[in-house]
């Protein structure tokens, strides 16, 4: 992290199906060796499976799975007089986002019931849209350790 200045934000273009920013920057983080027609094709599959199953728009469910997966809170680690303490503290925007991104990634790779990555993707994207499913966990394990530490709040500075 730079001490001098803060590093500057990239204007990013959104994707090409949907005109979605939040979409492009899910196709990027699926994206693996530079093959983004490949992630392209997985991703815009997942979506219209999904979106065929729950009978809804595929920019809102994309949205709603989005919402359900991002964290409010988390814990951060402080040391105060030698002890390290996990504070809870809010989170972001952009970091909200990119943690659901993430979780939503590795949850699908490690479910194995489904052949494809675009099926994982979709099965996974019906259950975070119903608010269960393994990103949504993650989400809620998230929130109980920050309410856990709830007496450590007066740390965060």
């Amino acid at each position: 992290m730079s001490r001098r200045r803060a590093a500057e934000n990239r204007q990013h273009l959104p994707d090409a199906k949907y005109g979605h920013l939040g979409i492009a920057k899910f196709i990027n983080n699926v994206m693996v060796g530079g093959k983004k027609s490949v992630a392209e094709k997985i991703v815009y599959d997942a979506l219209e499976n999904a979106a065929n199953k729950l009978g809804a728009d595929p920019v809102e469910l994309f949205e709603k799975v989005i919402a359900n997966v991002s964290p409010v809170l988390e814990v951060r680690s402080r040391r105060v007089g030698g002890a390290t303490y996990q504070v809870p503290v809010e989170v972001r925007a952009v970091r909200a986002m990119a943690l659901a991104v993430r979780w939503i990634i590795k949850a699908s790779k490690a479910r194995k019931a489904e052949k494809s990555m675009a099926l994982r993707l979709s099965a996974l994207f019906v259950d975070s849209y119903s608010g269960k499913g393994e990103a949504v966990k993650k989400r809620d394990d998230t929130h109980k350790m920050a309410e856990a530490n709830k007496a450590f709040a007066h740390y965060k500075w």
